[in-house]
């Protein structure tokens, strides 16, 4: 089932359902549905049966043929995520997004670690990831307000000349959990789509020397789509799942969700372990591999129009604004 929130024409929030070719607002069942008529996260929350009986809902209205009620084209986000843990599940990724930061900002180095590979047939120890990425899912933990929705402006920050695009598949938990098991965790994710996790890859690298971070390198903005998909569209072949990144309509990257490192409910897991996740938490898998500027050398300009798509999940399109000054 793919949902999003809308305004109705006065002006109140709506959870709408794509059905028939068309958005339906579910304010209008809110006696039916109670609070999941206008919140997201409690639809999510009602799972299988309650997707059922709003199916049967929509069936009803549709067989009398009751039009869906009028709704404003405001973009809204779906819901407001309550804290953000973006994960690195994928090696290819890691490999070639640290060769392309060597080839824009340390060509000596990117030569050297390049005549390594080509004489040893393999990566140069220095671009993979650290042992430990190996053993745990790592994440950084991004700030949860500094999320744009569709049509956005997102700001391009005056202290970064290389600001980057990141192809993700963002997803978002329907139940708290705390020590969580994979399968439990798995459970808990509520609905799925499409995140661009923006990065500044100029300051990025320094920050994470220090011992910290990422900090300014990402937690300035971070696009989420619109529209959120159930789980039973999307995990039984999640892995399988297509993207690509357009600049100005352009096709300038393309990758998969194959091949991570963890599973998602390993992922969810680890990222509970010790620790409270709140309905609302959002996380995603990191970048899908090819899928940044730093791997495409596709970098985008101030101004430019930028496309996340994953097939089946959806698509999110912004626009960079301009350095300040």
């Amino acid at each position: 089932m793919r949902l999003k929130r809308l305004l109705l024409e006065n002006g109140e929030a709506s959870v709408a359902v794509r059905y028939a070719d068309a958005w339906y607002p579910l304010a209008p069942f809110e006696a039916e549905l109670g609070r999941a008529a206008r919140d997201l996260l409690a639809f999510l929350a009602g799972g299988a049966a309650l997707r059922e009986r709003t199916a049967e809902l929509l069936d009803r209205a549709h067989e009398e043929g009751r039009p869906p009620e009028p709704v404003r084209t405001d973009a809204l986000l779906p819901f407001e995520p309550t804290s953000f843990r973006d994960f690195m599940l994928y090696e290819a990724h890691a490999v070639g997004a640290t060769k392309g930061w060597l080839k824009r900002f340390m060509p000596r180095a990117y030569r050297f670690v390049q005549l390594y590979e080509r004489i040893a047939g393999r990566p140069h120890g220095k671009v993979r990831p650290s042992a430990l990425w190996y053993q745990r899912p790592i994440h950084y933990l991004g700030n949860p307000r500094a999320f744009l929705t569709e049509n956005a402006e997102v700001p391009w920050p005056g202290y970064t000349r290389a600001l980057d695009y990141e192809l993700e598949l963002g997803f978002v938990l329907a139940r708290p959990l705390r020590d969580a098991g994979p399968e439990e965790a798995l459970a808990a994710i509520g609905g799925f789509f499409v995140v661009n996790d923006y990065s500044a890859r100029d300051v990025q690298a320094a920050e994470m020397r220090s011992g910290f971070g990422p900090v300014k390198a990402k937690n300035f903005a971070t696009g989420m789509a619109a529209e959120v998909v159930t789980p039973d569209e999307v995990l039984p072949d999640w892995q399988r799942l297509g993207g690509r990144v357009r600049l100005d309509g352009e096709i300038v990257c393309e990758g998969s969700a194959a091949g991570p490192r963890f599973d998602l409910g390993e992922a969810v897991a680890y990222a509970s372990l010790g620790e409270p996740l709140e309905v609302g938490a959002v996380l995603a898998t990191g970048t899908f591999p090819g899928c940044s500027a730093l791997e495409s050398e596709r970098w985008p300009e101030p101004g430019q129009e930028v496309t996340a798509e994953i097939d089946g999940v959806g698509g999110l399109t912004q626009r960079l604004g301009r350095p300040p000054g």
